[in-house]
């Protein structure tokens, strides 16, 4: 969780100094969600979730750099630097998605993937509360009841869309209930233990009976994208409670001190030695070439070739070559 806060933190600076362009969306508050659910999945699980993800790819073995780098548009991102912020990927990660909500369908295809292959593996279509009203959302949800796949949805609640409250968009907040016939459960999502154990109970119950609809109540100190100042349609002083009372790091490192796992002193040290492979990480990124031009018109198309046989439309430039 200090890794992905100090590597938000830095991401919101190099935004900043004009070395991240276009969109960048921030999930500085939410770490305890990403951290919780890698703590109770196996590698072989699958993730894809909007575009607030890059604790996500972290979390699936992402390095800093290589998030950093595509932040920054460099060839050694983990997208080649094509992606940008909004379209990231990783090991059994698929996303980073730009169109509010479509990753929940996508979601149910790969939950259908393991199923189909035999795999004992489940997927977790993530999604925020605004996109919670879209109805492929509702119509995912039933393909999944009615083939009973390994899918968990999971509705990251941080209680505000883009610059409106929830209560303002939703006539029912409850959204771990619009399941309807999905069984649902509402997390702690500001609490990192609590997450994994319930991602622990939603994989056993998904492997074994089918779909589980998740809230994970959680709350973002930033704005819902680097555009957004984040404080017109709520206070800063609810935005200064949330981080004094219910942050997820400080809450956990003062249970673990109270506990006996570590001192003061060691906590002091993790924030330095966090600091320092940010840091680091960080002119890595600064010092990776852009992308060379050719790269535009590559990773585009499947390799249109099948043996001998040409698989038409498959080659940007077939129109071109006919001619």
């Amino acid at each position: 969780m200090s890794m992905i806060r100090r590597m938000e933190i830095t991401a919101d600076a190099l935004y900043k100094a004009k070395m991240i362009r276009g969109f960048c969306h921030l999930a500085t508050g939410q770490e305890a969600v990403p951290v919780g659910l890698e703590a109770a999945i196996e590698k072989g699980d699958s993730i894809i979730t909007a575009y607030r993800c890059h604790g996500y790819v972290y979390i699936r073995g992402v390095g800093v750099s290589e998030i950093l780098s595509e932040l920054m548009g460099r060839e050694t991102g983990c997208a080649k630097g094509k992606g940008g912020s909004m379209h990231m990927y990783g090991p059994e990660f698929y996303g980073g998605n730009g169109i509010v909500g479509a990753q929940v369908p996508l979601g149910a295809g790969i939950a259908f993937a393991h199923k189909y292959s035999g795999k004992p593996n489940v997927a977790f279509a993530l999604y925020g509360d605004g996109a919670a009203n879209q109805g492929q959302v509702f119509e995912a949800y039933n393909m999944a009841a009615l083939w009973k796949l390994p899918c968990i949805f999971v509705c990251e609640n941080n209680m505000y869309g883009m610059g409106t409250s929830a209560k303002r968009a939703a006539a029912s907040t409850n959204y771990f209930t619009r399941g309807d016939f999905i069984p649902g459960i509402k997390v702690n999502g500001m609490d990192v233990l609590a997450v994994r154990e319930a991602v622990r109970w939603a994989k056993a119950h998904a492997l074994k009976e089918g779909p589980v609809v998740m809230e994970m109540l959680t709350y973002r100190y930033g704005g819902h994208s680097m555009s957004d100042p984040g404080t017109t349609y709520r206070t800063r002083d609810e935005i200064q409670a949330m981080r004094s009372n219910n942050d997820c790091l400080t809450n956990l490192k003062e249970r673990m001190v109270k506990s006996g796992f570590f001192s003061e002193d060691e906590v002091k040290e993790i924030d330095k030695r966090v600091r320092v492979v940010i840091d680091e990480a960080a002119e890595k990124a600064k010092a990776a070439p852009f992308p060379a031009d050719k790269e535009s018109t590559s990773q585009i198309y499947v390799d249109g070739t099948s043996g001998t046989k040409q698989v038409r439309g498959r080659s940007p430039f077939e129109m071109y070559a006919s001619s």
